[in-house]
């Protein structure tokens, strides 16, 4: 990865500084964006108690876990073009911050209500931290190296979502969900702190309000954006929906494995997607291809949930690796960020990577309490301890509502407009 020294006279790469400092920087951003995962996939291994403690069933569930994801999905372009405005040292600090508030009010919640405020308030948060680390890579470093840079912010990224599930599950029994979520917010303080004395802020668009608007409405208009936006919904959802929330109660029920190896089988999405980020972008920018990888990554993930929603009883030594391909295919939605990228204007770059982003965050808030609602459809009756047990035929339904969604979003990569590594717009 190569660092640009000296201020950048070229409008497409940023500023950059050429130190160490900006490594470091970008490092914390991208431990930003994997706490952001902790939060976000957390809910899966409590599934059981979340259920007993505030009395719900699967779309209720779903739904308190998705205020993280409406709040994340619905502040992305406002926060593209925060950053674009105000650079992201100060807005990675505050909204790490606001994160405890958020974490702490959780643990502290006796009833849905303010639980699901809590949900949002995290959300919203951590909604910073991917666009947040993007800005920095486009400050830093080098636009040759950006979908690389995004690669190695998504690979880290999975390391909070694995994180999130077995050791999370680990933590929790020990010290029980609300303490581990005190915990939790206590993260976020030492990260705050340490954005603060290592990030400094690039080039920063100084346009005047009316030209904000013409990004928005630039990146509303645009074409690739929502094809962009629709390949980034397709791919993340099952990683989001599904390994973030349902694959946990799915393993245990469907296959009769304890939680915490469900969580560690579940994982295996994440890794695979982490394992696989850097590389999928890595070689996208040698190759000079984002368009055939993206193909390719939509059908390999479809195939994995297909096999998983169609053929019962499969060896768990078998899960593993479907789980592991399926998530091998979802990275190749960082490319949709790349191609996002190359067909934007700078002074459009915020709002459209924005709308993308939302998208690829709201197929949580669209898919967890969609998944939930058709499991509910399919409940008999059964509960153990205060938590519904749902059916195969109710898992298989969900799985492929999931499969449909790949489908779409293989509809929308063979309409991308191929830019081969180059800024077009």
């Amino acid at each position: 990865m190569s660092v640009k020294n000296g201020a950048s006279t070229d409008s497409s790469a940023g500023g950059s500084t050429g130190s160490l400092r900006a490594v470091l920087a970008f490092s914390l951003g991208c431990t930003f964006f994997a706490y952001a995962f902790v939060q976000r996939v957390a809910p899966s291994v409590m599934v059981d108690e979340l259920m007993r403690d505030f009395a719900v069933g699967g779309a209720l569930l779903g739904n308190l876990s998705a205020f993280y994801f409406y709040a994340y999905a619905g502040i992305q372009i406002p926060v593209g073009i925060m950053m674009d405005r105000f650079g992201p040292r100060r807005l990675l600090t505050f909204t790490l911050l606001l994160c405890v508030v958020g974490s702490t009010l959780f643990a502290f919640s006796d009833t849905l209500a303010s639980a699901s405020i809590a949900r949002a308030i995290i959300g919203g948060s951590v909604a910073f931290g991917f666009v947040g680390t993007m800005t920095i890579a486009a400050q830093q470093f080098s636009p040759k190296r950006f979908a690389l840079c995004v690669g190695i912010l998504q690979g880290i990224g999975m390391v909070g979502a694995v994180l999130g599930q077995a050791p999370y599950r680990v933590l929790l029994d020990v010290t029980g969900w609300r303490e581990a979520l005190l915990w939790t917010g206590g993260a976020a303080a030492v990260l705050a702190l340490a954005i603060w004395i290592t990030v400094r802020d690039g080039e920063r668009h100084t346009g005047g309000g009316a030209r904000l608007l013409d990004g928005i409405r630039f990146a509303l208009r645009n074409r690739e954006t929502w094809l962009n936006a629709v390949v980034g919904l397709s791919l993340t959802a099952p990683m989001l929906a599904f390994a973030g929330l349902w694959a946990v109660p799915y393993l245990t029920t469907i296959y009769q494995i304890p939680t915490r190896e469900a969580g560690a089988l579940a994982s295996m999405l994440f890794i695979g997607w982490g394992v696989a980020s850097p590389f999928v972008g890595g070689l996208s920018d040698k190759i000079g291809r984002r368009k055939p990888l993206v193909i390719a990554g939509v059908l390999m993930s479809m195939s994995g949930l297909a096999l998983v929603g169609l053929v019962p009883g499969l060896p768990v030594p078998l899960l593993y690796v479907i789980f592991f391909l399926t998530g091998v295919g979802g990275c190749t939605m960082i490319l949709a960020f790349a191609l996002c990228r190359e067909t934007t204007p700078l002074w459009a770059r915020g709002a459209a990577l924005g709308v993308v982003n939302g998208a690829v965050t709201g197929s949580g808030a669209l898919f967890q309490p969609m998944l939930g609602w058709i499991l509910d459809s399919h409940w008999q009756g059964v509960e153990v301890a205060g938590a519904r047990i749902y059916t195969a035929d109710g898992y298989q339904a969900a799985i492929l509502a999931l499969v449909a969604t790949n489908a779409v979003g293989l509809v929308a990569a063979l309409c991308l407009r191929e830019t081969r590594g180059q800024q077009l717009a």
